[in-house]
């Protein structure tokens, strides 16, 4: 089973009206905790796209105009990502997508590479979260150690990386340092090692 840890950066959080303008991902063999490879890019997109970010978002991200100008044409990418999962032969039933918000990266990773392109294919069409697994592993410790399961759980990935003392995400927020990020946090979840 392959897990292709992915992360996206963007121009806000509405789908309908901001953009993709980074994105990274790292296939990961989970039977023999083996990377197999990874991709990212930013994304080119004209002035107009731009106009229109929430300022908030691109603070975050630290991205500029100029930034995005250095990327490639969303097209190309779409044509990277496909040679990317082909290459590692990443499809439905033998892989996997995790995210910290699949939710949000699932929507911006359709921007990308449309549904009936993802369908076409058979790509994997289960995204699962840090979060999620982190929860029930929370659910888990209560009940072996007959504790009441705490009111307030904090579910942020930097929050689960405090939890097993590795550092906040860096910043300004790139795709490549999420994933990262997302793949130590997920390693010192399950208290293993990827080579």
């Amino acid at each position: 089973m392959l897990a292709v840890f992915l992360d996206i950066e963007t121009t806000g959080l509405d789908p309908a009206r901001h953009k993709a303008i980074d994105i990274a991902m790292q296939a990961v063999d989970l039977s023999t905790l083996q990377r197999k490879g990874h991709y990212r890019s930013v994304i080119k997109h004209p002035q107009e796209v731009w106009e229109l970010r929430d300022p908030s978002s691109t603070l975050i991200n630290g991205f500029t105009y100029t930034d995005l100008l250095t990327g490639k044409a969303s097209p190309h990418v779409k044509e990277e990502i496909i040679t990317f999962f082909e290459d590692h032969e990443i499809v439905r039933g033998h892989a996997i997508f995790i995210c910290q918000n699949p939710a949000f990266d699932r929507s911006f990773f359709s921007q990308i590479v449309d549904i009936p392109t993802q369908e076409s294919l058979q790509w994997p069409y289960h995204w699962l979260d840090l979060a999620s697994m982190y929860f029930a592993l929370q659910v888990q410790e209560s009940i072996e150690q007959g504790k009441s399961f705490p009111e307030n759980i904090t579910l942020s990935k930097n929050k689960i990386a405090e939890r097993f003392n590795l550092p906040p995400e860096g910043q300004p927020h790139k795709a490549l340092g999420g994933v990262n990020h997302l793949i130590e946090c997920y390693q010192a979840l399950f208290g293993i090692r990827f080579s």
